[in-house]
């Protein structure tokens, strides 16, 4: 290992707090360059990125446009106190907003933040502030962040393990997950079995969420990703979110939607609650919408819930909230994804990948499920028999992707890969938008390669 490298993870040991996910690998990796699809280590080796900073950096590493709308801002307005208003702010709000208006007859505002769990905490201000409730529904599965309010809503325990008391925590409802059914259905037959069962909580008052006399719901919301994220990129069964909506509507319960990891165009559309015949009263955006360019988050909602009377200025607040090298890319990146077919693009892709990785499943037993929307894909690790979940061989080829020696050519390439599911198998794509046939050519032989070098079947 080069000297340098050992300086900077010894120094990591002695004073960087180990509480972040850096050093989930051991020794964590060390990267110095990036460009396109690619990172790059200390030897300039490149390694394919099949995870883009979770879905961050949909257009790319060092995109020009971009990093370019960022210097002509940092040149003329780079920073101003979230008090004050500037033209880029209003800019982005309006074609956010008048995206719903247009297409959905909507009419809403938009609330901004810096980073996604953030934004959620702000969506959360508002569910209570406009509702009174302080219980919400979630899916099993789901992830919408690490601070103290995202965690109540975060299905995962270990997140709050160490925090005490949530007396807030969300009412979990199992997702629709068919490769692997909470309830052992199969989904040719079970007619939405799982929405059969949530429909059952309101049937009498002694299930704890409806006072039946009233129609009145303990529960505030339902906050869901469309399509899970750290869940495995689980897509539901055609009809299922619809139905879950008009379960809502009729208890007065509102859907939020987060859609910090698969927005922006991750899906194939700009938000992935539209590839499902929904629209959420609040959703909540991040990440990608600055390509990872100085973090930038938000919420949209339906004007009766965050109207200037419902709510007023400071009832919530970030000192970095819409600060104006975020806000002048997100404006770029909205620009540029509204030139020419953006969308069929993305899913010409897509198709294409999704295409590659049901090879990969014809070709090996260990891969148990694949599937996509857009550029979301996953790819389920099993032992042979194709379906009992191998979190070991998902972290052996995450480990050996890493190391940047598998040879494809004569050339030495890494691949970076991200781990999830709810038994750690999966392997979630997130490559990047922008990604050519070329590179996903290349990411499936380096792909196959480590399968090789893991000893899979």
């Amino acid at each position: 290992m080069d000297a340098k490298i050992i300086e900077i993870l010894d120094k990591n040991n002695k004073y960087c707090s180990h509480g972040d996910t850096v050093n989930y690998a051991d020794p964590p990796k060390v990267f110095e360059d990036c460009q396109g699809s690619f990172l790059f280590d200390e030897n300039k080796t490149p390694y394919l990125d099949w995870q883009m900073w979770y879905s961050a950096v949909n257009f790319g590493y060092k995109n020009k446009r971009l990093s370019d709308a960022l210097h002509k801002q940092v040149d003329t307005l780079p920073q101003l106190a979230s008090q004050y208003l500037h033209k880029e702010k209003v800019e982005l709000a309006e074609i956010i907003c008048k995206y719903m208006e247009d297409k959905y007859g909507e009419k809403g505002r938009v609330h901004f933040n810096v980073g996604g769990a953030q934004a959620v905490e702000d969506s959360l201000k508002l569910v209570r502030n406009h509702t009174g409730k302080t219980h919400q529904f979630a899916f099993m599965g789901g992830y919408h962040g690490r601070t103290l309010g995202a965690s109540a809503i975060t299905s995962s325990f270990r997140y709050r393990r160490r925090f005490g008391n949530f007396a807030d925590r969300a009412h979990f409802v199992p997702y629709p997950y068919c490769f692997r059914c909470p309830y052992d259905m199969k989904v040719e037959t079970c007619n939405t079995y799982c929405h059969t069962q949530f429909e059952k909580l309101f049937e009498t008052e002694y299930q704890s969420v409806l006072d039946v006399k009233t129609n009145e719901s303990e529960f505030g919301a339902f906050y869901i990703e469309p399509m899970q994220g750290t869940g495995g990129y689980i897509i539901p069964p055609e009809g299922y979110m619809a139905k879950l909506q008009e379960s809502l509507r009729k208890r007065n319960i509102l859907l939020v939607a987060d859609e910090i990891q698969m927005g922006v165009y991750r899906t194939g559309k700009l938000w992935s609650w539209e590839n499902f015949g929904i629209v959420p009263d609040v959703f909540v955006f991040g990440k990608a919408i600055t390509n990872g360019l100085n973090p930038l988050s938000g919420i949209w909602a339906k004007e009766e819930y965050i109207n200037p009377e419902k709510f007023p200025p400071g009832t919530t607040h970030s000192t970095f909230a819409s600060n104006p090298l975020g806000t002048a890319v997100a404006l770029e990146v909205l620009k540029m994804t509204a030139e020419g077919d953006f969308e069929a693009q993305v899913n010409e892709r897509g198709a294409y990948f999704l295409k590659a990785i049901e090879g990969l499943k014809s070709r090996w037993k260990c891969v148990g499920d694949v599937s996509g929307l857009g550029l979301a894909l996953r790819i389920e690790l099993c032992t042979d028999d194709g379906f009992t979940a191998s979190r070991q061989l998902a972290d052996q080829m995450f480990n050996e992707g890493l190391k940047g020696d598998i040879d494809i050519g004569g050339k030495m390439y890494g691949l970076v890969l991200d781990i999830g599911g709810y038994q750690k198998n999966v392997i979630t794509l997130a490559p990047s938008l922008l990604i050519t046939n070329e590179e996903i050519d290349l990411g499936i032989q380096l792909f196959e390669s480590l399968l090789k070098r893991c000893g899979a079947k």
